[in-house]
């Protein structure tokens, strides 16, 4: 009797479910710009989705909860099927009313949920050895995931936006079922959790006070940007969330931390891990710059909705998934240093390209072929970045609290993407898309000043290994 052997097996399942890491935020970032731009909606309230997309950012705060609880199976379940119900209630909606962005709030946070329990699982279940070869698998079917929000795309020409929605509203739900059925993760080590530990650090006055004034703040850049306020209410509103902020700073920390809070204590910790975190903030920042205002691009050079859904994300994502995979080779057999000054080079100079089409188009017109071999050039060399990227993040993370720390690690790559993003509405529409592009291009490079600690952290961890 043939059996399957057990790196293919978990190769199979870290395939199949960052394809369902990548739907929900290709459904995001692919075909909700579009959407929006179709619907007349300016390119400034476009940027107000990277504010949502702030829930990737802060989804560390709640990852020590899915680390503590497990059943990762279980979270990835109930976040996919709470999703489709949150692109089954948009159907019908006005992209003006305040609504929809609650329910796109709503799906952020739930994407981010689901991408936390689809880390913490892959990073227990993929030993060390294997993440060069994990992370091509998982760069390519995440890409594919994307690419399914590209074909839907495709669709909203022939079936409408609400058929659209509906339509991903039911592959999010083959995917809740799918995600339930993965190996079982391993058992539980160590004491269970307590509701107690997160209520405590939820009482804390400056962790309470220092939450409301973030929410505020997003609620005024929000309102501001799409005109819910204004006035006397925009200028109470700053003021309410800067005195807020200011109390939280007074307050005094509190001493001691549970199992829900030792996690960042241990990776701060840990030899060059500011750098670190500095290095993950700014490495995708280029790309992360560029990202919302490419569809819009597209939208104002004249494009349909299918040809955009056909290159710019379908043939796009199969050269990032072509790119992520020979990423993933090349830094296993580079070494995860070599392999992120190198690819990211190429990453950052694909960005002309834009420049180039956009200038173009100022001209008078850009032609298909230079807008389609800008596209595929960003998206293989996007991916070809990522798979030394993220092979870095997991290299730096302590597998016994891996839910915790990469969350920590892929919540600034977070934050850089919602911020540019929100930025990135009013750079395209002051500078125009051309100088826009540029911009994006300088921004690829002050990651690089990072580089030498982000080599240093990777040697701390290897020496740490050895030893042990």
């Amino acid at each position: 009797m043939n059996t399957v052997s057990p790196l293919r097996s978990r190769l199979f399942w870290v395939g199949v479910l960052y394809f369902a890491q990548g739907l929900p935020l290709g459904i995001f970032l692919d075909l909700l710009p579009v959407y929006f731009r179709q619907h007349g909606v300016d390119l400034r309230q476009i940027g107000v989705l990277g504010l949502l997309g702030l829930a990737w950012t802060f989804k560390f705060l709640w990852a020590p909860a899915v680390d503590a609880w497990r059943h990762h199976r279980r979270w990835m379940q109930a976040a996919n099927l709470l999703m489709a119900l949150c692109m089954a209630a948009l159907v019908g909606m006005d992209p003006g009313q305040p609504q929809m962005w609650l329910v796109l709030g709503v799906f952020a946070a739930l994407s981010a949920t689901n991408d936390i329990a689809i880390d913490g699982y892959t990073v227990e279940k993929v030993p060390r050895a294997e993440l060069g070869l994990a992370n091509g698998v998982r760069i390519a079917l995440y890409r594919v995931g994307m690419l399914a929000a590209g074909g839907l795309l495709m669709l909203s020409d022939r079936i409408g936006w609400a058929g659209t929605q509906l339509a991903a509203a039911g592959l999010l739900v083959v995917l809740a079922l799918v995600c339930r059925a993965a190996p079982m993760e391993a058992p539980r080590v160590g004491p269970p959790p307590r509701l107690a530990d997160l209520r405590a650090m939820a009482r804390q006055p400056r962790v309470a006070l220092a939450g409301l004034s973030v929410l505020l703040v997003l609620a005024w850049l929000a309102g501001r940007q799409m005109g819910w306020i204004s006035g006397r209410a925009e200028v109470a509103l700053a003021v309410l969330a800067a005195g807020l902020l200011g109390l939280a700073a007074l307050q005094p920390v509190r001493a001691g931390s549970g199992p829900v809070t030792a996690p960042f204590a241990a990776l701060l910790a840990r030899p060059y891990m500011l750098a670190v975190l500095a290095f993950a903030l700014t490495f995708k920042l280029g790309d992360a710059a560029m990202g919302f205002m490419v569809k819009p691009f597209w939208v104002d050079a004249g494009f349909r909705a299918s040809e955009i859904g056909l290159i710019s994300v379908n043939v796009g994502l199969l050269l990032s998934v072509a790119g992520g995979v020979l990423g993933g080779v090349a830094t296993h057999r580079l070494g995860i240093f070599t392999a992120l000054w190198s690819l990211g080079l190429l990453q950052a100079m694909s960005n002309l390209g834009y420049v180039y089409a956009a200038q173009l188009a100022e001209a008078g017109g850009v032609s298909t072929s230079v807008l389609y071999g800008a596209s595929m050039v960003e998206s293989f060399t996007g991916g070809l970045g990522t798979g030394a990227f993220l092979a870095f993040l997991m290299s730096v993370v302590d597998p016994r609290q891996a839910a915790t720390e990469y969350a920590l690690l892929s919540s600034l790559f977070a934050l850089s993407r919602s911020l540019a993003a929100f930025a990135s509405g009013f750079g395209a529409a002051w500078l125009g898309y051309r100088d826009y592009f540029l911009l994006t291009f300088f921004l690829c490079f002050p990651a690089y000043l990072l580089l030498p600690f982000a080599g240093r952290a990777l040697r701390a961890v290897e020496s740490k290994e050895t030893a042990t």
